[in-house]
């Protein structure tokens, strides 16, 4: 969710009439010449990891990629402060990947968020019946819902001031197994998810040989531990963002930050 560089058009001939009129449209600087990086990945070469869930070594094989070059992308008349496409994924797209999103968006990073449920599940009066909702009701028509069923009630639990926060990023949440996009730096919330996204990639084939890098950085479902768990994915980003070779730090980087913040991640490369 980026405009692409302006091209350059041929000029335009109306010739319906007697009178010949030419149309030229405005002319935007050509796109700098792409370089090609070619990285060879290989189970040999690859260090043990210990962040790596059991299930990674099925999602890796030997390849000889061509990764997308890097560029300055534009939006809402900005320059991001990082070429690298981001996404930050959680179950529904509600909690915690939309308190990141807000934080790396107001800090200038081009990012998206979404889920992997097959719906979206927000807590209800009782523990047995929850809100459900499809990926395609926007956050407005579930905001004015729940207002509407019990708004003291929703209001008391955070739900109305999270939906109305999220209304205000995006119109509805996004499920990541729907969406085409290719992303630089994958941030699961979740182990379950970080699995999830992990299976998606490898359904699609890696025909494209374009290499993302997925992390998971586990945070509890509630609002206090969605607000401290964006920030350490901010710093995660900032860190990986900086670095000069971020795909041949990005593991030293995670250590770090591992140690830094007391906390475990798991990490993985997979391919589009």
């Amino acid at each position: 969710m980026t405009m692409s560089p302006g091209v350059k058009r041929p000029l335009e001939v109306d010739t319906s009439n007697t009178t010949t009129t030419t149309v030229i449209s405005k002319q935007q600087p050509e796109t700098p010449d792409k370089t090609i990086k070619v990285v060879t990945v290989t189970e040999n070469e690859r260090s043990p990891l210990k962040r790596r869930s059991p299930q990674a070594s099925q999602y890796s094989s030997k390849r000889v990629c061509r990764l997308s070059p890097v560029q300055n992308v534009i939006t809402e008349d900005r320059h991001y402060v990082s070429p690298l496409k981001i996404a930050v994924v959680c179950s529904s797209n509600q909690n915690r990947s939309m308190e990141a999103h807000q934080l790396l968006h107001k800090r200038g990073y081009n990012v998206a968020s979404f889920g992997t449920g097959s719906s979206v599940k927000l807590p209800g009066a009782s523990l047995d019946k929850p809100n459900v909702y499809s990926f395609n009701v926007s956050y407005e028509e579930q905001y004015r819902d729940l207002k509407a069923k019990d708004q003291a009630f929703y209001t008391q639990n955070g739900l109305l001031n999270m939906l109305d926060r999220n209304r205000r990023i995006k119109l509805r949440p996004e499920r990541f197994q729907e969406n085409k996009e290719e992303f630089d730096i994958i941030i699961t919330c979740q182990e379950r998810v970080f699995d999830q996204v992990l299976e998606d990639l490898t359904q699609r084939g890696g025909d494209m040989c374009k290499m993302a890098h997925v992390i998971n950085v586990e945070i509890k479902d509630n609002h206090d531990d969605a607000t401290l768990g964006a920030f350490v994915i901010h710093d995660l980003i900032r860190e990986i963002c900086n670095a000069e070779d971020y795909e041949s730090q990005v593991e030293d980087i995670i250590s770090k930050l591992e140690t830094k913040k007391k906390q475990r991640f798991l990490y993985s490369p997979a391919f589009y």
